[in-house]
């Protein structure tokens, strides 16, 4: 028996390997498009632009875990049932359980591995690439400038600039703030360069005006220069502290959570909805490899293959998954439905374990009552019989020991 679990625990390692793979390359793909604006504007690093997108990995694979368990399930014993493997094992007496023991085994491993991902891993990850994003963000020294094209700088701070001279002077430049919610300032000058200095960038403009508008009355006063050197630096106040999402944020710290904190009671719902959520979702690694384990193992050979168990299989994962997500919208405004979150989660797993052991049991009785018709109608042979023909072998009727 032990052969025969140590194949079926790495056919579903090796699907599983290349599942995860892809579909981790696939999403950081797709997250890391949202980066780019930060090179183009920020002129952020390959190191840096490296760092923020592997900071991504961690959430990324609590998600696909569980997904890439489930499809690997799936294709291993689908390929065992159209190798006829699953068939004569299931005939040489290996019973479902068994059968299924490799696919749980590796789903209670990656539920170990989920939990320290969503407890630890996550949060800490999480907070180091919002405060990364953060800091850039707020860092005007890497300030780049695009022709044709404004660029936002900082919140309430945008800067055009229409083109470039071969020398490199910025011409037809425009800047419009709203740092200040009283007024509103707009800066055009005819030509510019832009310089770093220790105190961050600062633009020198030359021959251009300042048009300075009150929001309250709608009085404008404009101011013509030659020559005027503007601190972007200082325009560009960033905020002394950042405020932590709920995904930055420990285990203990969400549990805990109250309107003691300054927060609203729908904010504090969503927090503790976070740490429910991180102990739930790994065991969904369980509840997906069950529901895949249900639908595969008491399934005979098929021509046309087990399609239609394979869509079903994945109907009911995106069932669970709705509700899952349901409950919890619905649980930042109705925090009792909490609990039903779990419910989604283990449900499928008790489900099925009643399935397999029904079936298991149905199939014993038949086996026995097989072996006893068997039995009876092979009787040895007689001690007057002086033919000399052999004794017919007896039926084994047992479980093999493979």
């Amino acid at each position: 028996m032990k052969i025969i679990t140590k194949y079926i625990f790495i056919s579903i390692i090796r699907d599983m390997t290349f599942i995860s793979t892809g579909l981790s390359s696939i999403f950081l793909i797709v997250q890391s498009l949202r980066l780019i604006e930060m090179i183009v504007t920020k002129g952020l690093s390959l190191p840096a632009f490296v760092s923020l997108t592997l900071l991504l990995l961690p959430h990324l694979l609590v998600i696909i875990l569980p997904i890439a368990l489930f499809a690997a399930t799936l294709s291993s014993y689908n390929r065992l049932i159209a190798g006829r493997e699953l068939v004569a094992l299931k005939a040489a007496g290996v019973s479902l359980f068994q059968l299924g023991s490799p696919a749980l085994f590796l789903a209670m491993i990656m539920t170990g591995v989920c939990f320290i991902l969503t407890i630890y891993s996550v949060p800490t990850t999480v907070e180091r690439l919002h405060e990364m994003q953060w800091t850039i963000r707020n860092d005007v020294s890497g300030m780049l400038l695009r022709e044709g094209m404004f660029t936002k700088v900082a919140n309430g701070l945008t800067i055009y600039v229409r083109s470039r001279s071969r020398a490199g002077e910025l011409l037809g430049i425009l800047i419009h703030s709203k740092k200040n919610a009283r007024v509103t300032i707009t800066t055009i000058a005819e030509r510019g360069n832009l310089t770093f200095t220790e105190n961050g960038p600062r633009i020198l403009l030359i021959n251009g005006s300042q048009q300075e508008m009150k929001n309250e009355n709608g009085q404008l006063s404009i101011l013509y220069f030659e020559r005027y050197s503007l601190d972007i630096g200082a325009l560009h106040k960033a905020e002394s502290t950042r405020f932590r999402d709920a995904r930055e944020r420990s285990l203990q710290e969400l549990l805990k959570m109250s309107e003691d904190s300054g927060l609203s009671s729908a904010e504090v719902r969503r927090f503790r909805m976070e740490a429910h959520q991180r102990l739930s979702w790994p065991l969904f690694n369980l509840s997906f490899v069950a529901i895949a384990l249900v639908l595969m193992l008491p399934a005979h050979l098929n021509r046309h293959g087990q399609t239609s168990k394979v869509l079903l299989a994945v109907s009911i994962i995106i069932a669970l998954e709705a509700a899952a997500l349901g409950i919890t919208h619905l649980a930042t405004r109705h925090f009792g439905v909490a609990p039903l979150l779990y419910v989604v989660a283990l449900s499928p797993l008790g489900v099925a374990w009643h399935v397999l052991w029904h079936i298991s049991r149905v199939q014993a009785w038949q086996s026995q009552d097989i072996c006893r018709l068997h039995n009876a109608g092979r009787p040895g042979r007689s001690q007057g019989d002086s033919s000399g023909s052999r004794r017919p072998r007896a039926h084994h009727c047992g479980r093999t020991d493979l």
